[in-house]
Order: C-alpha cells, then structure tokens, then sequence
C-alpha cells in the first residue's frame, strides 16, 4: 500500500489532476498501455502507469476503479484529458520516469502488483 504522495514524492511526479486526493491509499499497481489489459489484469484500488494519454485511458480507470494514474516518459495530458479526470474523480499525475522505471521504484519501495495479488489469490498457484 502507497500513498498518492508518497507516489508523487518517489516518482518525482507533475501533479496534473486531483491535488485534494493525493492521500488516497493505492493498495497495487498495474502499468500497461493497453487498456483491454487494464481492464482484464487490474484490481479495484489499483495506480496504473501508462503511456497513453487519452480520454480512453480515463474512462477505461474509471470503469476498473483505478485510484489514480501516472503517465510516464514526460507524457502530458491535454484539457480533455485533465476535465474528464477531474470530473470522473480520477487524479493524474506525470513523471519523466519510463514505466520500466517507474514501476521498479514503486515495487521497491513497496507497492505490490495486481499479478501479484491474483496469483496469491488463486487456489493452484502453488509458486
């Protein structure tokens, strides 16, 4: 579990949207630019890490019930992008990390991924 601060702080994040929410508690994190793998992989409470500055990206966290989004490779959101966020509660924020790196550095300070949960959830996982 994770902190959205904490996610700005460790990531040296740009806070796009969403300031008021930064306390919110991320329990997993997903990084895809494919939003059907999002929708299939992610868990309810999950930080998703993308590439993908898009208005789909933002409805597709909204219907997996994302806490929040961080777009990585100094990818910037647009008006619709940010308007859509906010109205969806959705709260964005930017590194200049590459998602292979921003994901190493959340995991390392804790953060778990949603694979990680569904395997120890499913009964014949026995790794």
């Amino acid at each position: 579990m994770m902190q959205l601060c904490e996610v700005r702080d460790h990531l040296a994040c740009e806070v796009f949207s969403g300031e008021e929410h930064l306390d919110r508690t991320v329990l997993y994190g997903c990084a895809s630019d494919l939003m059907s793998d999002v929708l299939a992989f992610s868990q309810t409470g999950a930080l998703l890490l993308t590439g993908l500055v898009t208005v789909q990206t933002i409805q597709t966290a909204h219907i997996a019930e994302i806490e929040g989004i961080v777009f990585v490779r100094g990818k910037r959101p647009d008006a619709r992008v940010v308007a859509l966020s906010r109205q969806n509660g959705i709260p964005l924020l930017g590194t200049h990390f590459s998602m292979y790196e921003a994901s190493g550095i959340l995991y390392r300070h804790g953060l778990a991924s949603t694979m990680e949960c569904s395997q120890s959830a499913d009964p014949l996982n026995h790794a």
